[in-house]
């Protein structure tokens, strides 16, 4: 196989390898960050493969569109852990392994015996992190549980949507793409560690714990006032003006809650006398009249389209924006500036586009992407050179149903 930039030494993360256990979405992210870095990232799957290899509606070849866009830069594994021989392999690999990184449900490791207590026989340096969505530690450990389930119970859906109407959800899944990014952070903070101690660690993150996180101030207001906050809209608790405006045509949003914003806004308005205006004056009196002033905004920028409004907006440095649709930031020249669009190889000979690295490092080459892997693609070679399997013993597991192989990839 052709060794790609992110294997490059100038890579973070080059030579870390991780064995990752995890599907749907809380846990690939991290582990496709993390081989965005330059980890070797082996997923481990069942013999069925990753269940979001056929989730509907959009595929390329086989796989669909959502398994394609968060695992990238991985290779796959197919073996079956609940046989005593699969077993076996995996603790082979454990021992030439930095990480296990899993998103089952709490006592599944037990079961199956690759919990951090039992794969630290093998390897006593192994970081072991585990994803769930309610902690190993909490009485709602047991509880299946989905991003929606976390939006919910955190408080968060409470407070998204417009006042009157029915809480929604966040349309970004945030619960679980936050779940896996945190788990990054704990990864590469137990590898800081052991570089330091010469011991591995076992690391847990709850993506309700998540999401409890992220309520920062809301929560603090809660703390200090008692106030059940509800849906909030667009806007913000604290600052107006700070929030969606429909203008002729489109909705903007502009950000003008600070002294000299909110003079130059009023002045852009022909509204200069709102700035002597008590009602109007101070933060304070603008958050308490927010009623009568944000309708009397809106009025005005109703009369020019939402391009004439940014124009002067941004001519003036006041910071504004639009809700874009998907197809409006896609084609942005901001997003081809940082590279945050990228081309894979498809199944065939076809170039898919993909959202690229947000990270950028000086003297770190990130910009070549592995397409995801099939199911199997990489046993044969994982366990050849890896573990140093002859082919007789490879074919032999693959005769007996312990392992998978797919064909490998083409050279580039």
């Amino acid at each position: 196989m052709s060794e790609l930039a992110r294997n490059d030494q100038s890579s973070p993360l080059h030579g870390i390898r991780v064995l990752d256990l995890t599907q749907m979405l809380a846990g690939p992210i991290g582990s496709m960050l993390m081989g965005d870095l330059g980890a070797e990232i082996i997923k481990v799957e069942s013999l069925k493969g990753d269940e979001t290899r056929i989730i509907p509606p959009y595929f390329y070849g086989e796989d669909s569109a959502y398994f394609w866009s968060i695992n990238r830069n991985k290779k796959s594994l197919a073996l079956d852990l609940k046989s005593s021989e699969g077993l076996e392999v995996f603790y082979e690999l454990v021992t030439h392994s930095d990480v296990v990184y899993d998103n089952f449900r709490p006592g599944v490791l037990t079961r199956l015996k690759i919990d951090y207590e039992n794969l630290k026989l093998y390897n006593p340096k192994i970081i072991c992190c585990s994803v769930s969505t309610f902690g190993y530690t909490s009485p709602y450990r047991d509880r299946p549980g989905y991003d929606l389930i976390v939006q919910a119970m955190s408080g968060g859906m409470s407070i998204t949507g417009e006042p009157g109407r029915p809480p929604v959800r966040s349309g970004i899944p945030i619960g679980d793409l936050l779940g896996g990014l945190l788990a990054v952070h704990g990864i590469l903070s137990a590898y800081i560690a052991r570089q330091k101690t010469g011991k591995g660690q076992r690391i847990e993150v709850s993506l309700l714990d998540g999401q409890l996180y992220l309520l920062t101030y809301i929560a603090q207001y809660f703390f200090h006032s008692g106030e059940i906050p509800g849906p909030i809209g667009s806007g913000h608790q604290s600052n107006v003006v700070y929030q969606a405006f429909k203008t002729k045509d489109i909705y903007i949003v502009i950000v003008a809650h600070r002294g000299h914003f909110w003079e130059k806004f009023c002045e852009i308005l022909g509204k200069l006398e709102w700035v002597q205006d008590s009602r109007f004056s101070t933060p304070s009196a603008r958050l308490k009249n927010k009623a009568v002033l944000i309708p009397m905004i809106e009025s005005i920028l109703q009369k020019k389209s939402g391009d004439e409004w940014l124009e002067i907006l941004t001519r003036a440095g006041i910071p504004a924006g639009p809700i874009n649709t998907l197809d409006r930031i896609l084609t942005d020249p901001h997003v081809f500036s940082r590279e945050m669009i990228v081309e894979i190889d498809g199944p065939g000979k076809e170039k898919v586009k993909t959202i690229g690295n947000p990270l950028k490092m000086e003297g770190v080459a990130l910009g070549s992407f592995s397409r995801p892997p099939r199911l199997g693609e990489h046993t044969q070679g994982i366990l050849s050179t890896v573990l140093g399997y002859p082919p007789e013993k490879i074919e032999s597991l693959k005769e007996r149903g312990i392992i998978k192989i797919a064909q490998e990839r083409e050279e580039s």
